[in-house]
């Protein structure tokens, strides 16, 4: 087979559409010049739709954790207390990225491959006797494949405490729907590299009026991350006040052309088809998720194993098939392996991992499966034509 063709279906980074490619490969401009503060503007406010922003969406160059890192750097101050919801790795990474910054961290620890139910966060706020600056929630635990209820979980914050409510969308933005004002969600933060069909390289902070002014009257030090520095520059002149990814911003903008021409609600929509035809494919090959159906992200499942490490799935599918997916992490390494199926994919997509997958299980265990998964994700795709 031609080994110099790779199948990218990890939770990210993700497929780069070809004209998104050819976007960033246009030629270079300064970042102060002329022709820079229209292409950040225009990015800025076409990307508001996608995190349901009422304001322009600020632009840093880094990794999404650099966009979690920044939420948490500009609201805390020493000793505040905050409150994180744990339900993988990433809720883990959010409440370190908050402790770092010297809160005073309560952690509501969730089963791993279940999502928060809003009387779990309810109980959680109303143990703690001390005023919440912040809750800090991931909408999709890219470790576990779990959708948290964001809009519900926003509900309790908000009646509850006078908390900020900041969310971290990495791993979805772009593929699912979220309206701050509605979901009483005062920051939003996503990266490039997921459902945004970028490389690495560009971090996403949404902000209402509320986080703007704590934001601003925020003693806590920073440089870099300093969101003041980012909203006074795009008030100024609609720039950055450090060098930007100039290309990716380009590339940035040729996403937001994409997502207009297929239509944001039509993007949701072949997110949910996706997940179905992946989870149901599985199901038909006795394949266990991790997650309830009920709980299940549109952009990644994860899979739980039978017989063997999965590490020994993920090397076949990536030597024999070169399809690369992800591996389980922290305490489910070894126990899962994750199928990314965000951004840049399509039910044809679909039908390529759920075969090799099929192959796999025929090569390691003798499982005579070839063909049901694709038959019964194809159905699936029937009843949506």
């Amino acid at each position: 087979m031609l080994l110099d063709q790779q199948y990218l279906f990890a939770p990210g980074p993700t497929p780069i559409p070809d004209r998104v490619k050819a976007a960033m490969n246009q030629p270079m401009i300064a970042h102060r010049s002329q022709e820079f503060p229209t292409l950040l503007e225009d990015v800025a406010t076409r990307l508001m739709p996608v995190f349901g922003s009422e304001n322009p969406v600020t632009v840093l160059a880094g990794s999404g954790t650099s966009a979690l890192e920044a939420a948490a750097a500009n609201v805390i101050e020493e000793n505040d207390v905050v409150v994180v919801v744990v339900a993988g790795a990433f809720g883990d990474r959010f409440a370190s990225i908050c402790e770092t910054f010297g809160a005073n961290v309560h952690r509501l620890n969730i089963e791993w491959g279940a999502a928060c139910k809003p009387e779990q966060l309810e109980e959680c706020l109303q143990s703690i006797p001390k005023e919440i600056k912040a809750v800090f929630v991931t909408y999709c635990e890219t470790s576990t494949g779990v959708l948290n209820p964001i809009k519900d979980l926003g509900e309790v914050v908000k009646r509850f405490t006078n908390a900020l409510y900041i969310v971290d969308g990495v791993s979805c933005i772009g593929a699912v729907p979220v309206d701050m004002k509605e979901w009483n969600i005062d920051i939003l933060v996503s990266g490039s590299q997921k459902a945004l069909m970028l490389p690495p390289g560009l971090a996403f902070v949404a902000m209402n009026d509320t986080a703007r002014e704590v934001i601003r009257n925020c003693k806590a030090k920073r440089f870099y991350l300093d969101l003041n520095r980012y909203l006074a520059s795009y008030e100024t002149d609609k720039s950055t006040p450090f060098t930007p990814a100039v290309s990716l911003i380009y590339g940035a903008q040729e996403v937001c052309r994409m997502f207009e021409e297929e239509g944001f609600e039509n993007v949701i929509k072949r997110h949910l088809l996706l997940k179905e035809m992946v989870r149901e494919g599985l199901k038909a090959i006795e394949l266990p998720l991790l997650t309830a159906d009920k709980d299940a992200s549109p952009t990644v499942t994860a899979v739980r194993t039978i017989d063997g490490p999965s590490k020994q799935i993920k090397k076949m599918l990536k030597d024999k098939f070169a399809i690369t997916v992800g591996g389980g992490q922290k305490k489910l390494k070894g126990e899962i392996f994750r199928i990314g199926h965000m951004g840049y994919c399509t039910p044809f997509d679909v039908i390529k991992v759920l075969g090799s997958i099929e192959m796999t299980l025929k090569f390691l265990e003798g499982k005579d499966v070839l063909g049901i998964a694709v038959k019964r994700a194809e159905e699936v795709w029937m009843e949506h034509v």
